[in-house]
Order: C-alpha cells, then structure tokens, then sequence
C-alpha cells in the first residue's frame, strides 16, 4: 500500500475563503512565486460570488477607454466623495480608483477571466457629480464550464434568477435587452434558446447550460486559472481562528475532516469569508430591526462572521456594522433562500406598498437606497413597510417578470405551482379583495393606485420621481411612452408578493487601510493581517456607487493585499 502523501503547513499565504476576491489574491500571489493556500468552509466554491451578477464597478477601465469613452481617477473620486461623504478615509478611496484599473488589465492578460463593458449601465446616482450614465460597470463575458472537469461539481450553483428559464446563461448586457424589451430581444432569446437545445451532447450530462454567466462565469475562470497555477484549494475546511505570534499573525486553526489543523503562514493571512448575515445574533446585534437571516440572498450555512470575531479578538476596529448590501428579496416555497428583486421594480405597471397601501419610495431605485427606505419608512409608520408589498395587475402579469413569475405569455398561472397561491402570490380580481387577502389598508390601496395611474398618464411622478433619470430607465420598458417606467394598474385581476428587508451580503466589517491591512482601533495595522471583500468595512461607505460595487472592491483590493505580501518577501 502507498504511503498518504502528508498535506504540507507552512504556506507563504493562506486565504481564507473561496470567493471571487479570495481566488483573485490567490491568483496574483502565485503569479508572484508565493506558495498560497485557499481554506473553504463550504463543499462548494464560490461563496456569494457565484451566485451574483459578477458585474464589477471600475471607473477609468480600458474597455472604456477603447470605445471612446472619457473618464478619470478625478473625476471618479468627486462621484465616490460625493456618495459617501466623509464616511470613508481619501487615502483608501485613491488606493482603490489608482488600482482597480491596473487590477482589471492583469487579471484579464494572465488569467482566464474575460470582462466587457457595459456602456450603458448609469451609475447608481446619476445626479452626483462626477456620475457617469455608463462605462464603469463590466460584465463577465460566458465561460465554458467544461474546462474545469470534476471540478465543476464543486461550483455553486447560481441563482435560478440570474438564468433565463432557469437554465440558460446570458450576460448581463443580453438579460438587459431582454427586460427593456429592446430592438430584437425576441429573437435574442431565441437565439439563446437554440443555443441551448442544441447542444444535445451537454444536456445529456446537466440540465444547465455548459456555459456560466455572470458572477458563475467570474468564479469559474477563476477556479480554472488556479488550476492552471496548482493552487491548492481545500473545501470542507472550517476556519475557527488566528494564529498570533508576537503580535503578528502567523497563520490560522481550521478543523478539517472532523480534525483541527494549524496551518501557518509565513507572510500573512488574507480574510475574504463574506460577512455576517447568515449569523442571527450578530445580525440582531448590529443591523435595523427587524432582521432575519431567512431574508438574505446569501448562501444559507456560509457568511456566519467568523473572520470578523476573529479579527476582533485580534484588537481590529470595525466600521459600518448597522449597514448591508440591501436588496428587497422575496422568498420562494421550496428554495434554501430567497431571490434578490433588482430589475423588476423599474417595470412599468408594478408598485410597491406598505400596510397602509401607500407608496414610500421611488419603485426604481437602487436597490440598497430601496430597503433603507423600508427601514426609515417602518419606523414612520410604527412597522408597517416590513413587509412591503409589490402589486400589479393582469397586463403587467402577462408581459413582465416578478420574481420567479415569468411573463404569463411564457408562464400562465395555470402552469404555476400550485403551492405558491396564497404564499409566494395572492390573486384577486378587484384591488379591495386583494388588499384583504394580504392585510393591507383597502381604500389606502385604491387610492394609491388611482393616484399612479395619474401619474401614467402624465408621465411624471410627483411624489418619488419614478423614471426620472438615466438609472430609473435602464430597466424600464423602452416601448412605454412617455415614461418606461410608469403604467396604470386597471386590468384585473390584480397579484401581490411579499417583499422582505433583504441583502446580498453585510456592508460592515473590519477595518483595514490602503493597502488592505487590518488596522487597530488606533489605526496602526495588524502585521500579517488582510480582509477583503464583505468581511472588511467597504471603501464605498453607506453608498453604492453602481453595479458591481461589492466585487470591484474586492477584486481590487485582492490586488492590493496580493502586492503588499509579495513586497514584505
């Protein structure tokens, strides 16, 4: 019998977590002759990642640049001031515009990843200076998963939501021509279709298209360009804490197959394990009440704040724990999570109310800005905008998406689930009966209702200015005159869904500095620490600047972290 070959435990770097700014680190750590080590609490890569849209927001990129398009680091810098204020300090805010750039450019020339610009997705407050109507955000282009082999078993799974019918992959750029309804977006989806069905020797192994997009599509480059490099990633392996030596970090404890494990690190250790809401106490302790995990997007099980206690106890400083990465999210009978509701609010023909039926906020908006709206308005109103509700009627039912309601064209009620009546959906052919079915206030309804349908008319929302800037219209419907994003509700019958005070990950975190080191209370760094990505308090403050504000930090800073180890050599 052959001897087992002892797993070595002395890296150069051990990352700890497998998501996209984890596997980038590791990436250009290995590029730079540095042994790395990725531990992975989960049997699956990917973390939150995989499940995103993988967009990410870089001002001033190339992709930009070669179409023509003009923006700077300056200019870039008085949009983010603008946003966050003086939540967050001017030298991280300049380390992250002076290296995102650079990040893109090498992570694309010497790894698998392939990004494209989308040139018309706005920055999230195009009345900001410094905003751009498009440009900063990229869009992962597809990926043949057939490149990673066994490990494709190991990917996370994306959200059915970020796949057409469930199954098919498309970027970010085609699922936007498709919602807005754009010139030839029928027979985009047809094509896309064809695709799929075609490749008859694929959907013999896997009912999922062969190819991943968008945040599955980022991960899975990144996994195969580990491979490429021999980068050990070990999933199954649980951290449960740091390894101080003289006060610097010197590696961390994991347990791994039910044994734990001390693995040290000689240069430092990088913290990319998500954040905290998959941890009830910790969400209690720091978010807005009310707040449940069973509200977050997130992968159950993952993101339970282990790298940020285990910072804490370190001596870092936190910043921005009452804060996440809100989305309204609506859960689905049978699913482990719920489904983030980004697109749909900007349709035209749906609004969204409170107990009382009265809109509290511009449908359209941000999605972060959405639930803080919910928040501010429950606390109004004494804890009657969480749950909201999002209401419609029969016409938006038969040409638009809500949640996992494909357009009744594709997905008539008669072909729903019979358990999602009266729990993920209620019906009613008047809006007085609809309104009692869900408990919220009946003439508020009606009013409300015949108010927006003024509105419509008009092509002006006096009260929130629904479609009334470049943002808002993104998702609207383009053939809806005057206003894509405004229509009247008056064709019964009408449907509700509940909407929660959801996110996609916590926002708070541990502190770290310009070169992505965790910092003390007294803002000198912890040597041999870093955290990236939702584990580290973000470099965006309580903003969100534009799609792709989560991973663009985290890729940039995994470059950052990357850099600043490999100089310490």
């Amino acid at each position: 019998m052959t001897a087992q070959v002892q797993a070595p435990t002395v890296y150069d770097v051990i990352v700890v977590g497998s998501g996209a700014g984890s596997m980038a680190s590791a990436v250009f750590l290995a590029d730079q002759g540095l042994r790395v080590l990725i531990v992975e609490k989960s049997d699956k890569y990917g973390g939150t990642s995989a499940i995103s849209g993988g967009g990410i927001w870089i001002p001033n990129n190339h992709y930009f640049a070669r179409k023509g398009g003009k923006d700077s680091a300056e200019l870039a810098l008085t949009y983010l001031q603008a946003a966050a204020g003086d939540q967050v300090d001017e030298g991280r805010l300049r380390a992250y515009l002076d290296n995102a750039p650079k990040m893109i450019e090498t992570l694309t020339r010497t790894s698998r990843v392939r990004y494209a610009v989308a040139d018309k997705y706005p920055d999230y407050y195009p009345h900001l200076p410094g905003a751009l109507p498009g440009g900063r955000t990229l869009d992962p282009e597809l990926f043949d998963t057939s490149e990673l082999g066994e490990e494709l078993d190991h990917l996370r799974k994306p959200s059915p939501t970020t796949l057409l019918m469930g199954r098919i992959a498309w970027t970010a750029r085609d699922a936007h021509k498709a919602m807005a309804r754009g010139f030839g977006w029928q027979l985009l989806i047809l094509g896309l279709m064809l695709r799929y069905k075609l490749d008859f020797k694929w959907r013999r192994k896997s009912k999922y298209d062969r190819r991943a997009a968008l945040g599955s599509s980022l991960v899975a480059a990144l996994r195969r360009s580990l491979m490429d490099r021999n980068v050990p990633l070990w999933l199954n392996t649980d951290f449960t804490g740091l390894l101080s030596d003289c006060e610097r970090i010197a590696g961390v404890n994991v347990m791994r197959d039910g044994q734990p494990l001390t693995l040290r690190a000689r240069l430092g250790v990088i913290l990319g394990s998500g954040g905290f809401e998959q941890n009830q106490a910790l969400r209690e302790q720091y978010l807005p009440q009310p707040t449940r995990m069973a509200w977050s997007a997130t992968p159950p099980g993952n993101n339970t704040g282990a790298a940020l206690q285990a910072g804490i106890a370190q001596g870092a400083a936190t910043a921005l724990m009452d804060w996440a990465w809100w989305a309204p999210t609506i859960a689905v009978p049978g699913e482990d999570k719920p489904r983030g509701i980004f697109a749909e609010r900007a349709f035209p023909g749906a609004i969204v109310v409170n107990g009382h039926g009265q809109r509290f906020v511009n449908e359209a908006a941000p999605y972060l800005e959405f639930v803080d709206a919910m928040y501010r308005d429950n606390q109004v109103t004494g804890g009657h905008s969480v749950p909201a509700w999002v209401i419609f009627d029969g016409h938006f039912r038969q040409h638009y998406a809500m949640g996992p309601l494909m357009p009744a064209q594709v997905m008539p009620d008669s072909r729903l689930p019979k358990e999602w009546r009266n729990t993920l959906y209620f019906k009613a052919e008047t809006l007085a009966e609809l309104a009692r079915s869900i408990g919220v206030d009946a003439d508020g309804l009606e009013n409300t209702v015949a108010k927006v349908n003024d509105y419509a008319r008009n092509g002006t929302d006096p009260d929130f200015g629904r479609g009334g800037n470049v943002f808002d219209r993104y998702y609207g419907d383009s053939n809806i005159k005057p206003n894509p994003c405004l229509a009247p509700l008056r064709k019964g019958p009408f449907y509700a869904m509940r909407m929660d005070a959801g996110d996609i990950g916590t926002k708070g975190g541990l502190l770290t500095n310009a070169d992505a080191q965790v910092v003390r209370e007294d803002g000198q760094p912890i040597d041999g620490l870093y955290a990236i990505g939702n584990c580290s308090a973000s470099v965006m403050g309580t903003s969100y600047p534009g799609a792709g504000g989560t991973l663009g930090p985290a890729l940039t800073f995994a470059f950052i972290a990357a850099n600043h180890l490999a100089s310490q050599r």
